[in-house]
């Protein structure tokens, strides 16, 4: 039945399928990469063991999530080729190159220094291996810097001019990279990318904590994780806020989805939870709050917010989907601050580490990161439809000419290679945990295996000496 489908609507499955695989792996390597960097300055600067154990377990795991980010995010890119070919040739002047220097500076920078970092352990100075770390962790930040541009470009395109061919000039760099909704996306996604790294840490080291198996190691992860959650979670919320403001103020009528608002309204209520009937252009079954909408998105009590009758319905994004991940994305925001409350008040009971119920919580919210990351993700590129690059280019007008029965057929190939690359990479993940944090006897240089050549050949020796 698949194959009988549109094609545009084929190649977005197919993109939304790739690309929600690849972000989890940047948004988890964003935050682990940082997180190893600061784990490893703390074991130079105390001598304490235990940084060094945590470090050398989870740099493991930092190596298969970058590769199968890597690998995942190249797919990508040759997916602008296959079913998005129109896209790729009306705009390419303006995000080719952006996407370019992502690789010249930021893939560059971290597999200079990669091998070094994972490596190098005992065969470079400490000094030297921290600064390889702090170097690919820099790479990652760049590397968010220059994709979070292409993105947010397209989302507030500015800084160009479309030729009589048709297609899109770029007419000044910084207003294309400096695009007026980059500022707030690049902040918000990398605290994200942070928290999902920090959740999935206290989950492991809650799991440890619970079993009592490397209790030592598991202190380290689980009191580091609770500082972020303590500090940043709440951090997030502010951000978040700041980011919606640039929404309304820019895609209004994503912003409508996101609440479910049909009518303009002065006053407009909060809809906690409902369910956006699109035929009926109703949220029916709404629990709301009154004006409550308004005062977060204006200020005012009584400020104007536009419904999404204002815009004709096919220049409308599918409603249920955007609201629906919107809520998702603040409720496991919640729950993260509220982790962080929980935190602070066993901390003052002296119970942080061995409270089983808070324990149980933690490992429950191991994946809360990447689904908050999901789901925030959904809500950015569904709340952008019908635009492709927002109120300029159309979805539908970018795709290629393919036919929707090799669209849906290298859909499912994707499917099926996708189970079982990432299946594969995430067993090995677990087995990592599983085994955790042993102790890594200290290697000499020269004990890594290779065995150096003989500087006098063995028909030397025969000879007693003398050259042949």
């Amino acid at each position: 039945m698949i194959l009988h489908l549109d094609p545009a609507l084929l190649a977005r499955l197919q993109f939304a399928f790739t690309i929600s695989f690849h972000i989890l792996f940047p948004a988890f390597t964003i935050g682990l990469a940082s997180w190893l960097a600061v784990v490893e300055w703390r074991w130079l600067k105390t001598g304490d063991e235990t940084y060094r154990d945590v470090y050398q377990m989870w740099v493991k795991i930092f190596a298969v999530t970058f590769g199968m980010g890597v690998v995942s995010g190249v797919v990508l890119s040759y997916q602008f080729g296959t079913n998005w070919s129109v896209f790729s040739d009306k705009v390419g002047n303006v995000l080719g190159p952006l996407l370019g220097f992502e690789v010249l500076t930021a893939f560059f920078l971290e597999a200079s220094f990669l091998g070094i970092m994972l490596f190098g352990w005992n065969r470079v100075s400490p000094k030297m291996h921290f600064a390889a770390t702090v170097t690919v962790a820099s790479g990652t930040l760049v590397s968010a810097f220059w994709i979070l541009s292409a993105n947010s470009w397209m989302q507030t395109p500015q800084g160009f001019m479309i030729g009589d061919d048709g297609l899109y000039y770029p007419t000044n760099w910084l207003a294309i990279i400096f695009n007026s909704s980059f500022p707030y996306r690049m902040v918000h996604m990398v605290v994200a990318a942070y928290l999902t790294t920090a959740f999935a840490v206290s989950g492991v080291g809650a799991f440890y904590l619970f079993r009592k198996k490397f209790t030592r190691q598991a202190k380290v992860m689980f009191a580091m994780a609770m500082l972020m959650a303590v500090f940043v979670a709440p951090l997030q919320l502010l951000f978040g806020d700041l980011h919606g403001l640039n929404t309304f103020k820019e895609q209004p009528v994503k912003v409508a989805a996101m609440e479910g608002l049909w009518e303009t309204q002065k006053g407009a209520p909060l809809v906690l939870f409902g369910w956006p009937d699109e035929g009926l252009e109703t949220t029916r079954f709404a629990i709301e709050i009154p004006k409550i909408s308004s005062l977060i998105l204006t200020h005012s009590l009584d400020g104007e917010v536009r419904g999404l009758k204002e815009w004709p319905a096919d220049r409308r994004p599918p409603v249920a989907p955007v609201f629906w991940s919107f809520r998702i994305m603040v409720g496991v925001g919640m729950m993260m601050i509220l982790t962080g409350v929980f935190a602070v008040f066993l901390y003052w009971k002296k119970r942080l580490f061995d409270s089983p119920w808070f324990l149980r919580w933690c490992m429950a919210m191991t994946p809360a990161g990447f689904v908050a990351v999901l789901s925030g993700w959904f809500v950015t590129e569904i709340g952008r439809q019908p635009y492709i690059v927002f109120n300029s280019l159309l979805t539908a007008e970018s795709i290629s000419p393919v036919a929707g029965i090799h669209v849906g057929l290298s859909l499912v190939a994707f499917m099926i290679i996708y189970g079982l690359v990432f299946g594969a990479g995430i067993y090995y993940i677990v087995r990592l945990v599983a085994k955790g944090p042993v102790p890594e006897a200290d290697t000499p240089y020269g004990g890594h295996g290779i065995t150096k050549p003989p500087i006098v050949s063995d028909a030397v020796k025969a000879s007693g000496g003398d050259h042949v």
